[in-house]
């Protein structure tokens, strides 16, 4: 059976989130991995009781409700994970190389996801880039803050991106699957 433009723009927007969610993992290791033992663990208490900013978005609550959205919510959702993230990308402690594909990666991807909820809307109330909420990516995280603050900061950057990512990789993976006629789009 011929693969449509739509299983085509699904694949790539798969292959770019799963990249960009390796990279995230990357940086939040290395990241990790760079400091001490009770650095961490004292980070990892205070991002516990923190939340990413894009937790205020409406989004499925575990696999069951991801499993039952439709493609169209799924692709709404993911594709305002990856603009939240186009301005916040630019904030990553990382080489300028790393920084700028990521950022390109963002882009491309929100491009392509802009391109898939136009192609499967089916009529439903329209959904356009205007109609998406703008929000200041993270709060204040872009003001001045002391050192301690600044690796705190920065640790959550790199946990909130690398959460994000891994949201937007299932909820691709799902929808992609759902138009797959002989897929099983279990979790």
């Amino acid at each position: 059976q011929p693969i449509t433009e739509n299983q085509r723009l699904f694949s790539i927007a798969v292959g770019r989130v799963q990249y960009l969610h390796l990279v995230a993992k990357k940086l939040f290791s290395d990241f990790e991995n760079s400091l001490q033992l009770e650095d961490q663990r004292q980070l990892n208490k205070i991002f516990l009781q923190d939340f990413c900013h894009s937790d205020y978005f409406l989004s499925p609550i575990d696999k069951h409700e991801t499993q039952r959205s439709s493609v169209l919510k799924l692709l709404s959702i993911s594709y305002r994970l990856i603009e939240s993230w186009e301005f916040s990308s630019r904030f990553l402690v990382a080489g300028f190389a790393v920084r700028t594909q990521v950022t390109s990666k963002l882009s491309e991807l929100k491009t392509g996801l802009m391109k898939l909820i136009e192609a499967n809307q089916d009529g439903a109330s329209g959904f356009s880039e205007s109609s998406v909420i703008q929000l200041t990516p993270y709060g204040n995280y872009y003001q001045g803050v002391g050192v301690d603050e600044s690796f705190r900061r920065n640790y959550e950057l790199f946990a909130c991106f690398k959460k994000d990512m891994h949201k937007v990789e299932t909820y691709l993976t799902v929808a992609k699957c759902r138009l797959s006629p002989e897929a099983n789009c279990t979790l």
